[in-house]
């Protein structure tokens, strides 16, 4: 069985859904979202079968609140047992993304940077560009590594801003492993072109296993 790669980012609505379906797509991999919040719009596994066309497992937990798991689970009297929440054995990559940030709560006890310790796969960190991403991203990989867990590089989401971009990396010691920019138009051609104009495929199928 190959290695999983996880997708989390410093924050919400940063666009770590696109990438992973770039990454899926590039990898052809199996796409995995343990929990989804919120179903009346289209979920992140249906964007990401619909960007790449590749395998997407379903949801351990599918809930219709769209906020914190721990809070829609509660609400809609769902019980989620972080027991349940394994990494699936699959033919190939794996790609798996988390729901928001780092301390996201999966339950009252859990949050997803606990899960992403106890599975220590490698981690890709989508961070955006814009003002405060510093701040962010320099505490997501603070906590990361307090945990020991396994990062792998960061990923910028955004217009170019250079500065922020290098100083993250170098105060951090961070790899920065590509930048996925601002699309106009989403769809399965742009993906794939960003990702192979930005990022480097052996970076991730490494981490893998997988050889070219």
């Amino acid at each position: 069985m190959t290695q999983p790669i996880i997708i989390t980012g410093t924050d919400t609505g940063i666009g770590k859904t696109i990438f992973s379906a770039a990454l899926t797509q590039a990898l052809s991999a199996t796409y995995w979202k343990p929990v989804q919040s919120g179903l009346e719009e289209e979920t992140d596994t249906q964007a990401v079968t619909r960007l790449t066309g590749c395998t997407a497992l379903p949801e351990t937990y599918r809930l219709q609140i769209p906020a914190s798991p721990h809070f829609s689970a509660e609400e809609e009297g769902v019980l989620i047992d972080v027991e349940n929440l394994t990494i699936p054995a699959v033919d190939g990559p794996l790609v798996v993304e988390g729901a928001g940030g780092l301390m996201v709560p999966l339950t009252r006890e859990t949050l997803y940077i606990d899960l992403f310790k106890k599975w220590q796969a490698p981690i890709v960190l989508c961070a955006r560009t814009g003002l405060g991403t510093i701040n962010h991203s320099l505490l997501s990989i603070e906590a990361l590594r307090a945990r020991g867990c396994n990062l792998l590089g960061i990923v910028f989401i955004g217009d170019e801003v250079a500065d922020s971009e290098r100083t993250i990396a170098e105060y951090a010691g961070v790899k920065k492993l590509g930048r996925l920019p601002l699309l106009k138009d989403i769809t399965p051609e742009t993906i794939r072109t960003a990702f192979a104009e930005n990022f480097r495929l052996e970076d991730f199928r490494a981490q893998t296993g997988e050889t070219a």
